[in-house]
C-alpha cells in the first residue's frame, strides 16, 4: 500500500501533466526520482547505519509517486515514436520484455541478494537506472501535442475523465480489465494454495508464481510473430473469460502439474487480453489526452490489483479457500457477458482497419 496508494493518488495529476509537458523529460525525471529511491535504500542496508522504518516507508512512497507519472508519459511518447500501423506488434513485444522482468527480476534479484548481499544488489539496481536514463535520453525529443483550448487541471482533469467515459470501447475495456482482475484473480491466495492444497513447499510456490509469466511470455512471443487483428473485440472478450475459467480449473485442481499448467494458460490468455486492450486504448485516444486516459487506466489496474487482493483474502475467509476462487471466477464471467452485451462497439471492434496509418 506504501506503493500503491502514492501511485493511484498522483496518477490523474500525472496524465494531465504527461499532457502538458515534454514527456521524454518526465520519464528522465521519474528515472532519477527512482534512482534517489534506490541510493537511500543503499545507504539503509550499509553497516552501522540505522534508518526507521517509516522513512523506509517514506522512500517506498517516492517509488509510487515515479510511477504515477512515468506510467501516463511512456503510454503516451509511445504511440508518438512507433508508427501506427506497428500498434499491435508494439505492444506485444512490450509485453514481452515487461514478462521477462516480472519472472526474472525477482528470481535473480533473490539469488544476488543471498550471494553477495544486500547493499552490492542496490548497486546493480542503480546501475541499471542509469542505463535506463541513457536509454530514454537517446529518445529525440517529440513536440508537445497542442492542447484544444487553454484550461485549468480540474477542468483538464475532468475532460480526460469524460473522454473515458463517453468513449465506448475505452471504458468496457477498462471495465472489462477492472473487474477480471478484481474477482477473477487468485495470485493474493497462491501461498494458501501452495501449502494447504497442493502441498507444494516455498519451491513449489516459486513454480506457481513464475508460471503465469511464463505463459504470459510464450504467449507475447506469438503475438509479436501473429498480431491479434482480427475480430479483436471478441478475442479480448473470449481470452478475459478464458483467464476466469482457468482460475475456476485451478482452484478444483488438487493436482501441482495441472495447476501449474492452468497458471501458465491464464498468463497466456490474460496476455493475449492485455495486447488487444493495450492497442485499442493507443488507436482510440487522441495524442493531447493520452497521458489523461492512461493515467484512468492506471488507476483502474491499479486499484483492481490491490482491491482484488484483498477481496480475495476476505472471501477466502468468508466462503473457504476453494469456493472463494471459484465463485470469484463465475463472476468475472459474468462481467464479461455484461460488457459483451452492454458495449456493442467494444464486442464488433476490428482493428484491421484501424491500424492503417493516418
Amino acid at each position: 500500500l506504501a506503493e500503491a496508494l502514492p501511485a493511484i493518488g498522483v496518477a490523474l495529476f500525472g496524465g494531465h501533466v504527461a499532457d502538458r509537458v515534454d514527456r521524454r523529460s518526465i520519464l528522465l525525471f521519474t528515472t532519477v526520482s527512482l534512482m534517489v529511491g534506490a541510493v537511500l535504500l543503499l545507504l539503509s542496508s550499509l553497516p552501522g547505519v540505522h534508518i526507521p522504518v517509516m522513512a523506509l516507508y517514506g522512500v517506498i512512497a517516492l517509488t509510487g509517486c515515479a510511477r504515477g507519472f512515468y506510467g501516463p508519459a511512456n503510454f503516451a511518447l509511445m504511440a508518438q515514436i512507433i508508427p501506427r500501423n506497428l500498434y499491435v506488434n508494439s505492444s506485444a513485444w512490450n509485453s514481452t520484455f515487461w514478462h521477462i522482468a516480472a519472472v526474472m527480476g525477482s528470481t535473480v534479484g533473490g539469488l544476488v541478494t543471498g550471494f553477495i548481499g544486500l547493499t552490492a544488489t542496490y548497486a546493480i539496481v542503480i546501475a541499471q537506472l542509469i542505463v535506463a536514463f541513457v536509454l530514454f535520453f537517446s529518445i529525440k525529443k517529440r513536440p508537445v501535442p497542442p492542447a484544444e483550448k487553454a484550461e485549468g487541471m480540474l477542468k483538464s482533469l475532468g475532460v480526460g475523465i469524460g473522454f473515458v467515459v463517453r468513449n465506448k470501447i475505452v471504458l468496457g475495456a477498462l471495465l472489462l480489465d477492472m473487474l477480471a482482475v478484481l474477482f477473477g484473480g487468485a495470485v493474493a491466495l497462491l501461498p494458501m494454495f501452495a501449502d494447504v492444497v497442493l502441498n507444494a513447499g516455498p519451491q513449489g510456490l516459486g513454480v506457481l508464481r513464475a508460471a503465469p509469466g511464463i505463459g504470459a511470455f510464450l504467449m507475447a512471443l506469438w503475438l509479436a510473430y501473429k498480431p491479434p487483428v482480427k475480430d479483436a473485440g471478441q478475442r479480448l472478450l473470449l481470452n478475459v473469460a478464458a483467464y476466469s475459467a482457468c482460475m475456476i480449473v485451478f482452484a478444483l485442481s488438487a493436482n501441482f502439474y495441472l495447476s501449474v499448467i492452468i497458471l501458465a494458460l491464464s498468463g497466456a490468455f490474460d496476455n493475449v487480453s492485455v495486447v488487444i486492450r493495450s492497442t485499442l486504448l493507443q488507436l482510440n485516444t487522441p495524442d493531447e489526452m493520452r497521458g489523461r486516459v492512461s493515467a484512468v487506466n492506471s488507476i483502474f489496474i491499479n486499484s483492481s490489483n490491490e482491491i482484488g487482493a484483498f477481496e480475495s483474502g476476505v472471501a477466502a475467509k468468508f466462503l473457504g479457500l476453494i469456493p472463494s476462487v471459484i465463485f470469484g471466477g463465475f463472476i468475472s464471467i459474468i462481467s464479461v457477458l455484461g460488457v459483451g452485451a452492454n458495449f456493442k462497439v467494444l464486442r464488433e471492434a476490428d482493428l484491421d482497419s484501424e491500424l492503417e496509418p493516418k
